[in-house]
């Protein structure tokens, strides 16, 4: 069996295969000419080369009916872990004559999902047909293949052929965005800036100083500490803050340490936890940046538009763990450090904060070097959105 599999395959994709019931033919028509011979009976001889007729032109057929076929591929739109891709496909019938009893298959990478196939009863002659289908999605990543086969047995179906076409496809599947109401390391991140003193010996004012720059109506998940109570009490509504960002031009980043040992699981809590960060930080619109060992700092646009936000969605679809540390660090802005190996801790930036993954392989707790910084240990068989959302620990 293991011998036969691959000759079926090279005459599939070369030219064509018997199918079982052309194996049939040929056994019985095989049988009427060893009867023939055995009798000298005209008539056995005559049914034995019809049948060897029909299974010559049966071999033929199927390959040529493939041939004036062609694939386009439309672009996948990126979507979010768990979400479902539309992959759209057009195959063209080139030809003069239908096309009819075809079997189109999308070869999809293994960590994706198999192979989807789709049946076509016909394709008119110089027409097209569109086929759409929704691949679901678990786990974040770039995804890209190259090849759709294409199979067929007509018109009489004693033989099998498949044709493969190149059709170059990518597909984005971002990270899950956690819906964050609030965040301790976004929101005190800037208290210890407040302190502190610009190059020109002002004070280095923050959103949290009362540097208001207006008014607006409480929306759902903003934080309570911004609601202006005063003000709320005369209009007999919630009205809340919007702060101006750091005057003295200090950011935030979030950096990611793709370039250390990271558990599977751990490192992607920390990719979900990152794109989290990144999008409450631009809700309360503060400066932000993202940071991996491979690409280095990546902005998003400043007014938040999809089409500013998809460079750094995309740069954490793609990161991986102990990726080449090709970009130089950071310095001179405070970060949120993402990492699983607390060694790291203990040269971050003034004004930092950090989130750390226990390693469960060790068999061992995992002790921090440097409560310099407040941070979160994040167990990662809990939930990741409440411990990104409950008090930081310092010393």
């Amino acid at each position: 069996m293991k011998i036969i599999k691959p000759i079926t395959d090279f005459l599939e994709t070369r030219a064509s295969a018997p199918a079982h019931s052309g194996w049939v033919l040929a056994g019985i028509a095989i049988c009427f000419f060893g009867a023939g011979i055995n009798t000298m009976a005209g008539w056995l001889y005559a049914i034995s080369g019809i049948s060897f007729a029909l299974l010559a032109v049966a071999a033929v057929l199927p390959p040529r009916s493939l041939t004036g076929l062609s694939i386009t591929r439309l672009p996948i739109q990126p979507v979010s872990a768990g979400d479902d891709l539309t992959v759209e496909l057009e195959i063209h019938n080139q030809t003069q004559q239908p096309v009819s009893l075809l079997q189109v298959e999308d070869i999809l990478p293994f960590v994706l999902g198999k192979p989807v196939q789709k049946a076509i009863e016909t394709i008119p002659s110089k027409d097209s047909y569109r086929w759409v289908y929704y691949q679901p999605t678990q786990r974040r990543g770039i995804y890209r293949w190259h090849t759709v086969e294409l199979g067929t047995g007509a018109p009489l179906g004693l033989f099998w052929c498949r044709r493969q076409r190149e059709s170059a496809a990518m597909a984005i599947v971002y990270p899950t965005v956690l819906p964050l109401t609030t965040c301790p390391l976004i929101d005190e991140i800037g208290q210890e800036e407040n302190r502190r003193s610009d190059a020109r010996g002002r004070p280095l004012q923050t959103a949290t100083t009362g540097l208001v720059r207006s008014l607006r109506p409480y929306r759902i998940g903003d934080p309570t500490r911004l609601i202006h109570w005063r003000t709320s009490a005369r209009y007999g509504e919630l009205r809340v803050r919007e702060l101006e960002i750091i005057t003295g031009g200090q950011e935030i980043i979030i950096a990611l340490d793709s370039a250390g040992y990271w558990q599977a699981e751990n490192f992607e809590q920390a990719v979900i936890a990152a794109a989290s960060l990144y999008f409450y930080a631009q809700h309360q619109q503060i400066q932000v940046q993202l940071w991996t060992a491979l690409t280095g700092l990546i902005k998003g646009d400043a007014c938040g538009k999809p089409e500013g936000l998809r460079s750094v969605l995309e740069t954490l679809a793609a990161t991986t763990s102990q990726e080449d540390a090709s970009a130089r660090e950071v310095e001179g802005y405070p970060l949120i450090w993402l990492t699983q190996n607390p060694q790291t801790l203990s040269s971050l930036p003034q004004g930092s904060r950090w989130m750390l993954w226990q390693n469960t392989s060790s068999g061992t707790e995992q002790v921090v070097v440097n409560w310099d910084y407040p941070g979160i240990i994040i167990q990662s068989e809990q939930a990741l959105q409440p411990q990104m959302q409950k008090p930081l620990r310092s010393s």
